[in-house]
């Protein structure tokens, strides 16, 4: 006649199992559904894709500024140029004159 196992016997021989299990499942969560998963993957693309845009227009921006210090060397600066920012930040016009904005 077989002897009944005791409760402590079944939990100890299903422990470590148990355990491995939880952290399996666990570091699967991750891969899958965490914050660094394949699902979160696309919007990586994305906010990259529109960052990359951000530093197009940056890069733009900072060669058009470098443009404009380069005509305003000392060495050779560009009359119309130094006429026209004299013009703006002194606000001088003659009255027979008409400004056209470009921005």
């Amino acid at each position: 006649m077989a002897r009944p196992i005791p409760l402590k016997t079944y939990l100890t021989r299903a422990g470590l199992p148990a355990v491995a299990i939880i952290f399996m499942g666990f570091f699967a969560y991750s891969a899958v559904l965490g914050p660094n998963g394949i699902l979160v993957y696309g919007d990586y693309k994305r906010q990259q894709a529109a960052k990359q845009s951000e530093l197009a227009k940056l890069e733009k921006q900072r060669a058009d500024l470098r443009n404009r210090v380069a005509l305003l060397d000392q060495k050779g600066a560009d009359p119309d140029m130094v006429d026209e920012l004299t013009r703006k930040k002194l606000n001088v016009v003659h009255p027979d004159e008409v400004i056209v904005p470009l921005n």
